[in-house]
């Protein structure tokens, strides 16, 4: 029984060593998006996407197809296990990873926050994770507002200012 564990952990172990980064680098929005739209985003992380890449992600902000698998922080306790999980709420977070990985790598284990979802940054702080709640559309108006003011600038002059910080919210 002993050797049986030793040889399902030196798999384990096998299969993470042998990921390739360059995989999850060179996925493409459109691949990235499919993948999660079916369900079948396999990686533990989320893309390294550029700044380049913020416009065609920018395109599926108004997208509300249910997503139930997608990289999520490990750090994070809270499990993610309700179905109201949308695509336009999981773009704006993976450009709020490339907004955040552009200010000297703030991510925390490859992530922009614990969680895909918002919270009041004021007390009693309220975790709003149903993704179709209304408070998600000032969410996208304001990344919306944040790339039209600054699409034109050089990231490193704009990554700095947070799109919601005019907001009553951030990420959780």
């Amino acid at each position: 029984m002993k050797t049986v564990k030793i040889l399902i952990l030196a798999g384990f172990f096998s299969g993470l060593l042998s990921c390739n980064k360059d995989e999850i680098n060179n996925t493409e929005v459109e691949t990235y998006i499919e993948l999660l739209k079916t369900n079948q985003y396999d990686a533990f992380r989320l893309p390294e996407f550029s700044f380049d890449d913020i416009p065609a992600l920018l395109k599926y902000t108004y997208d509300f197809s249910v997503v139930n698998k997608f990289p999520h922080n490990p750090i994070s306790s809270y499990a993610p296990t309700n179905s109201d999980y949308r695509l336009s709420v999981l773009v704006l977070w993976t450009i709020e990873s490339i907004r955040l990985a552009a200010t000297d790598n703030k991510l925390v284990l490859g992530f922009p926050s614990q969680h895909p979802f918002v919270q009041t940054k004021s007390e009693p702080i309220k975790w709003i994770t149903n993704h179709e709640d209304k408070i998600y559309e000032t969410i996208r108006q304001a990344y919306w507002n944040w790339w039209k003011e600054n699409e034109h600038k050089k990231i490193s002059s704009f990554c700095n200012i947070d799109p919601l910080s005019e907001t009553k919210y951030q990420w959780h």
